[in-house]
């Protein structure tokens, strides 16, 4: 079987990579950059530390309009801004949302159109123009935004995509120590984000030996560190672990896919405003046990990595696995613990079967029944005896 793999075009990665930063920009044509990130860290000076002295060699715009789960009306905004301020590279600093939307901005602001006509779902634009060079450099070791074609937006109900090539990083920057002042929280959440990026891209059905490597690697990464930096954010050896990681995990996922966690997590954010890692880690446990009949084998492999014990295991014992592991970092395990009324579960259930990309790709075949139990059985915590 033949494999097509991709990459961003260039990456720097390891402690002190962003002082790559100036470099690599003097080296390019550009003049008037862009730097889309969010309020907090500029609040908190992280933004002034890190890129201010581009300020000496070239004209520098920060936008700070950035949502946690960016709605398309948020994305449209800064596509206008970018096509009227007529910059010539855009700075993607932040999570998950400051990486897309800096992918939107210098791609969809140099083509004719807006967001909406883009959209993979509903969209019926195809883009020509690659757009103006983008840098992405991640503050949060999860969402391998930094790596993949894709950027996200919240809709009514659910969530849908813009993908392409041209929406690929022309650099990546993965320093750990930019993530250092992130809250444990958000650590746990984005965490859990990256090892769900690399689970499901194991269990994909559009996996390889390839993809497998990257996978595994970034599970036993992320596994052994992950509660270290919940715990202790200052420990950089935890860090920069969680940072390669996350890397490794969102070149395989961006390769291989990831599947029915990701379905199940979309209407989650966009209904409820839960945050992407967070509707990942509610729902990991219960879609690994539905699914573990389907794809043992991989799935004994994985355990066997978290646990640091070989063993052949049930779908209950992969669930209390995977619990554990959620619980372990301090996040809520079940749906009613986030104030999600059971009544909405049909509503969730409804969404979640539109994301037919990302379910194509489960080992087993989710149907709306499967879906909705799955989401039952994420209500009710069903913890199989823990």
């Amino acid at each position: 079987m033949i494999s097509t793999l991709r990459f961003p075009m260039r990456s720097h990665i390891g402690l002190g990579s962003i002082e790559k930063l100036l470099p690599e920009l003097r080296n390019w044509n550009v003049s008037k950059i862009l730097i889309v990130t969010d309020r907090t860290l500029v609040k908190i000076g992280l933004v002034d530390q890190y890129l201010s002295h581009l300020n000496e060699k070239f004209a520098v715009n920060v936008y700070t309009e950035v949502e946690p789960e960016p709605s398309l009306n948020c994305a449209e905004k800064l596509v206008e801004y970018t096509r009227q301020g007529e910059f010539d590279c855009v700075i993607g600093l932040g999570g998950g949302s400051a990486l897309d939307l800096a992918k939107l901005a210098a791609v969809i602001s140099q083509n004719e159109g807006t967001v909406v006509d883009y959209l993979n779902l509903t969209g019926t634009k195809s883009l020509v123009h690659k757009g103006i060079p983008k840098i992405l450099i991640p503050t949060t070791s999860g969402t391998g935004s930094e790596v993949t074609d894709i950027a996200v937006l919240s809709l009514k109900g659910t969530k849908d995509v813009v993908t392409h090539d041209f929406l690929l990083a022309n650099l990546a920057i993965v320093d750990p120590q930019l993530t250092i002042s992130v809250p444990a929280r958000i650590t746990a959440a984005t965490g859990i984000d990256a090892l769900t990026h690399a689970v499901e891209a194991y269990l994909s059905v559009n996996a390889n030996e390839a993809t497998d490597s990257l996978a595994l690697k970034a599970v036993e990464l992320i596994s052994d560190s992950l509660k270290i930096v919940v715990e202790n954010g200052e420990d950089i050896d935890a860090r920069t672990a969680m940072s390669y990681g996350s890397y490794l995990a969102g070149l395989a996922f961006f390769n291989a896919g990831v599947a029915g966690v990701h379905a199940l997590a979309y209407p989650l954010g966009s209904q409820f405003k839960l945050p992407h890692g967070e509707s990942n880690a509610v729902l990991l446990p219960y879609v690994m046990n539905y699914i573990t009949p389907s794809c043992s084998k991989k799935m004994n492999n994985v355990c066997n990595i978290l646990t640091k014990q070989g063993a052949e295991r049930t779908s209950d014992e992969c669930l209390r696995i995977f619990y554990k592991l959620v619980e372990g970092v301090g996040l809520p395990s079940t749906l009613k613990e986030y104030g999600i009324p059971e009544s909405k579960l049909g509503m969730l259930t409804e969404d979640a079967v539109k994301q037919t990309r990302l379910l194509a790709r489960s080992p087993r075949t989710l149907k709306e029944e499967d879906i909705f139990q799955i989401y039952l059985q994420a209500f009710k915590g069903v913890k199989a005896g823990i």
